[in-house]
Order: C-alpha cells, then sequence, then structure tokens
C-alpha cells in the first residue's frame, strides 16, 4: 500500500461522490505510474486504465507498457488515432513536418492525441491524470480538482501539488518501475520525434518540443479552447 495515506484518502474522497465511470490517463511519465499506484490503493471504484498510442513510440514505452501490465496486473487500453487521419497528416507535413512550425505540431498532436482522447473519455464521468504544477510554466495554476470543458467532466490530479523529491521518493520507496529511458537522462517521456534526452541543468519539459518557447510546450491534451 502507498505510504502517502492522505493522498490515497483525497482520491477516495473525491471518487465517491462521483457517479459513472472514471479513467486515468497513463502516459508513461513518473508522475503516471504514481497516480496509478495511489488509484489501485483506493478501494471505493474501479478505474479504468488507458494510453494513448500516437504511432510514434519510443520502442522502450512499449517495452515499459508491458512491464507496467505485469507489475499491476491490468489491461491498458491503447487508444490510437484514426487511420485516414494519420495518412493524411503525414501527406500533409512528411515525417518532420511538425517541427517546421507551431500549428503544423498542434496539428500532429490533435491527430494523434487529442481526437483519441476524446474517444477515450466520451462516456466518463471523470479521469484522473499525473500532472504537476511544477513541471512547467504552462501548468502553474493547476488545482487538484477541476472541470474539463473541453471533454465536459470532472478532472483529478493529485499530484497536482507534489514536488520532484516527494515523487522520486515514493516511488523509490514503493518500488515503483520506472520508464527506462530516466536512466538515459530523459525527464519526460513523448512521442520520439519530439522527445530528447536533457542536461542536468535543465529543466524537465526541456527535452519535450525544445525547439518551441517553453509557454507553448503543451500537445493540446491540457489546454483549455479558445
Amino acid at each position: 500500500m502507498p505510504f502517502e495515506t492522505a493522498d490515497s484518502a483525497f482520491l477516495s474522497g473525491i471518487l465517491e461522490k462521483i457517479a459513472g465511470d472514471v479513467a486515468l490517463a497513463f502516459s508513461y511519465q513518473a508522475e503516471d505510474v504514481v497516480a496509478l499506484h495511489l488509484a489501485r490503493a483506493q478501494t471505493v471504484r474501479p478505474v479504468q486504465v488507458f494510453t494513448l498510442d500516437t504511432g510514434r513510440l519510443f520502442p522502450e514505452t512499449n517495452a515499459y507498457h508491458a512491464e507496467l501490465e505485469a507489475f499491476f496486473g491490468i489491461d491498458i487500453q491503447r487508444y490510437i488515432p484514426d487511420e485516414p487521419d494519420v495518412r493524411a497528416l503525414e501527406k500533409r507535413l512528411g515525417e518532420w513536418g511538425m517541427r517546421h512550425s507551431l500549428e503544423n505540431r498542434h496539428d500532429c498532436c490533435r491527430v494523434r492525441k487529442v481526437d483519441p482522447l476524446r474517444r477515450a473519455l466520451q462516456g466518463k464521468s471523470a479521469w484522473i491524470t499525473g500532472l504537476r504544477a511544477a513541471q512547467s510554466v504552462t501548468r502553474t495554476n493547476l488545482q487538484k480538482l477541476e472541470f474539463d470543458d473541453n471533454n465536459g467532466l470532472i478532472k483529478i490530479n493529485p499530484l497536482a501539488d507534489w514536488s520532484d523529491e516527494r515523487l522520486f521518493d515514493y516511488i523509490s520507496r514503493c518500488h515503483l518501475p520506472l520508464h527506462p529511458l530516466y536512466a538515459k537522462n530523459f525527464k519526460s517521456i513523448g512521442c520520439a520525434p519530439c522527445t530528447r534526452a536533457v542536461e542536468p541543468h535543465e529543466d524537465i519539459r526541456a527535452g519535450r518540443w525544445w525547439w518551441e518557447n517553453p509557454e507553448h510546450k503543451e500537445c493540446g491534451l491540457h489546454l483549455k479552447e479558445v
């Protein structure tokens, strides 16, 4: 059981008040394995676990997926982009066109992530994320409990106020498996063309979309539509 009983209690208290299905979005980050551990510890209700398989994941990510399923004894459902949309995207952008403009990159993320997320959340009452305010400048106002206007459901961020130290202390003390790329100086894991290792002095999100300004480093899953 997690040693952070207060966080398990918080999650249980929220889930007790929610009617309907709840899903946890797993994106292979260190944060997500902690969020999953907390969700598995509560006994109020079962939580469905899904991931967005963009078709551009690292080979290590697919291996980690299998490791996690065995570790937790669960099936992590994969949601993939629609094939016609992918073909049209690749015809328009080629292999590296997402790096040529912010609009192109957002278009790629929409096809490969945002649209599949909408399908994954269809019919759900709430979703759980591993987001933390300390991750980036785009998340400083993150709350533990929010309403997701984009998808029309409750959004639960149990790790919103966690520091890096608290996160990795939890992982160590609970013996949770980490994505193998963390050992190769990756601090945030995404699609292979858009993720790189970082230097010790760089922040957590420096390796994601490194050609863009920090305030642009979101894929669209957690941005409010305007």
